[in-house]
This record gives structure tokens, C-alpha cells and sequence, in this order.
């Protein structure tokens, strides 16, 4: 495993840099271990909903974590707002770096993930190969 940590600007978008780096960097396997710092936006799709849900105003990132593949980032995330009630749900695209976000993200170089229909569950899955 190595480990690199990114830090995000104002005006990115959480999901589509951490997909950029994940392409940039040549990764085939790799997780979002922690992320702090804040959004302007957030999307969230919270559990058993179809659609995303938009917050907007001054909100802090408490947590986040997730799997990254060449399908795109699985991701995580607890938020709070200006006055410290909290939520969270999974990162949908459109959420906005406000001031900064640092992430550390482990490459595991002798991993492969991929995300395939589970029968089972009717999602398209992580699966995780040997490199």
C-alpha cells in the first residue's frame, strides 16, 4: 500500500478530482482513507432514495471514505452545517470544494477493483482481482 494525500481548491468538484487523480496517477485499485475540509454544495443520495438531495451554505466535511475504480468513486461522507447539525449520505457529483478538502487516499498497487451487477443485490458491486 502507499499512501499520497491530495488537497482540493475552491470551486472543485470532490468527486470528479478524485477521479481525475485516481486516471492521472495510473491507479487500478485505491481508497479514500480520510478527508476533512469544507463544501459550498453538497449532493447527497441518502439510503433508499432514487435521487440526490442538494445542500447548500457553509459545510464542514467530517468524514470521508470510499473506494475508488475505473468505474468512478464510491464515496461517503458526514457533513456539518453552520449550526452543527449533521448528516450524511453517499457523493453524488456536484459537490463543491468551499475553501479546501485534504484527502488521503491509498493505492493498492496490487489490486484491481471494478464494479459489476451483483445479482444478488441488482447494484453494480466492487469486485476486487489480483493485479
Amino acid at each position: 500500500m502507499h499512501a499520497m494525500t491530495l488537497r482540493l481548491s475552491p470551486g472543485d468538484d470532490l468527486r470528479a478530482a478524485l477521479d481525475h487523480a485516481f486516471r492521472t496517477h495510473g491507479l487500478s485499485a485505491a481508497f479514500v482513507l480520510q478527508g476533512i475540509g469544507s463544501l459550498s454544495v453538497a449532493r447527497l443520495r441518502f439510503a433508499g432514495r432514487e435521487e440526490a438531495a442538494e445542500l447548500r451554505g457553509d459545510l464542514e466535511i467530517l468524514t470521508l471514505a470510499g473506494s475508488l475504480s475505473a468505474q468512478g468513486p464510491h464515496l461517503h461522507t458526514s457533513l456539518s452545517d453552520a449550526d452543527g447539525r449533521v448528516t450524511g449520505g453517499h457523493v453524488a457529483p456536484g459537490c463543491i470544494v468551499r475553501t479546501t478538502a485534504e484527502i488521503v487516499v491509498a493505492n493498492l498497487p496490487d489490486e484491481r477493483y471494478t464494479r459489476e451487477h451483483d445479482a444478488a443485490t441488482g447494484f453494480a458491486e466492487l469486485v476486487i482481482r489480483t493485479a
